[in-house]
C-alpha cells in the first residue's frame, strides 16, 4: 500500500492494488467539508483520472461517519464576522469549479467508484455519496439531504443525482422534509447497493473494489459513458453509442482473453489492454 501526499490532514489518500481510497478526514466534525478538503479531493480526482495505475476509486470517511456536508459551525462564524471575502459571483465561479473536480468527476470520470459509507451521509455528503457509481453502507449508516434544515437549496449535484435514482417526487420528498434514510430503506430505494454489519465494512469494501480493480478498464470506461449517456439521451443516440463502444471493446485484449477463458473453463485475467 502507498500513502499519497495529499497536501492536508483532511484528505487521505492511498493506492493499493489498483485501488484508490479516499478517506475524508475530520472525524471529529462528522468529516465536514473543509475548503482544504474540497480542493485536495478535486486534485487527487484529477491525478487518478488519468494514472494507469488507478483502476477503481473508493470514497470513504474516517471515524464514524461519512460526511456531514458543509460545516456549518464555519458558515456561522464567517456569518457573523466581518464582510470581505470574494463576491458573489466569484463564489459562485469558485464553487461551480469545485463541484465538476469533485461530484462531477466521480460520477464521470471512466473508472468505476465506490462509496463507503461507514456512518451519516448528510447535504453535500449525501451528494458526494450520490455521484458515486454504487454505494455500500453499514447498517447503521444513514443518508439526508438535511439542507432545508440549515436554510440552504443543496449542492454538490445532489438534485440531479437523486431525481435520477429515485425519481422527482421522492427526491422533492427528501429534499422540502430533510427526512432521515436508513440504511435498509436506502436499499429498498436504490440509494445503497449494498448493506452490511459495521464491523464488514472495511472487508467488504474491499473485496469489491478489487473486484472492479481487476475488471476490464476500457469496458467499464465504455460501460459508464453508455450508461451515463443513457440517463438524459436520445434512444437512438444511445443505441448508435452502444455499437461503437461495443465494436471498440471487441477488439481489445482483455476480450480476446476473456473469450479465451471462457472455453478454457478459467476466469479471465484482465490487463486493461
Amino acid at each position: 500500500m502507498a500513502a499519497l501526499d495529499t497536501g492536508t490532514e483532511d484528505l487521505l489518500a492511498d493506492l493499493d492494488e489498483g485501488v484508490l481510497t479516499l478517506t475524508l478526514n475530520r472525524p471529529q466534525a462528522r468529516n465536514a467539508m473543509s475548503d482544504a478538503m474540497n480542493q485536495a479531493l478535486g486534485r487527487q480526482l484529477a491525478a487518478a483520472e488519468l494514472d494507469p495505475a488507478v483502476k477503481c476509486v473508493v470514497l470513504t470517511g474516517a471515524g464514524q461517519g461519512f460526511c456531514a456536508g458543509g460545516d456549518v459551525k464555519g458558515m456561522n462564524e464567517r456569518n457573523a464576522g466581518p464582510g470581505g471575502g470574494p463576491s458573489i459571483d466569484e463564489a459562485i465561479h469558485r464553487q461551480r469549479v469545485n463541484q465538476r473536480d469533485t461530484a462531477g468527476r466521480l460520477f464521470k470520470m471512466p473508472k468505476p467508484t465506490l462509496a463507503a459509507l461507514p456512518g451519516a451521509a448528510a447535504g453535500a455528503g449525501f451528494s458526494l455519496a450520490l455521484a458515486c457509481d454504487l454505494r455500500i453502507m453499514a447498517r447503521t449508516a444513514f443518508l439526508t439531504t438535511a439542507f432545508a434544515k440549515v436554510g440552504l437549496a443543496g449542492d454538490y449535484g445532489g438534485t440531479y443525482f437523486l431525481t435520477q435514482l429515485v425519481g422527482s417526487a421522492k427526491a422533492r420528498e427528501l429534499y422540502f422534509l430533510s427526512e432521515r434514510v436508513s440504511a435498509e430503506e436506502a436499499l429498498r430505494l436504490g440509494l445503497a447497493n449494498w448493506v452490511c454489519e459495521p464491523e464488514e465494512l472495511a472487508a467488504k469494501t474491499r473485496e469489491l473494489a478489487l473486484r472492479l480493480a481487476a475488471g476490464p478498464a476500457i469496458c467499464f470506461r465504455y460501460m459508464k459513458e453508455n450508461l451515463n449517456r443513457a440517463m438524459a439521451g436520445e434512444v437512438d443516440d444511445c443505441l448508435d453509442l452502444e455499437v461503437t463502444h461495443h465494436v471498440h471493446s471487441a477488439r481489445t485484449e482483455d476480450h480476446r482473453e476473456a473469450a479465451q477463458a471462457f472455453v478454457e473453463k478459467r476466469a479471465p485475467a484482465f490487463q486493461g489492454r
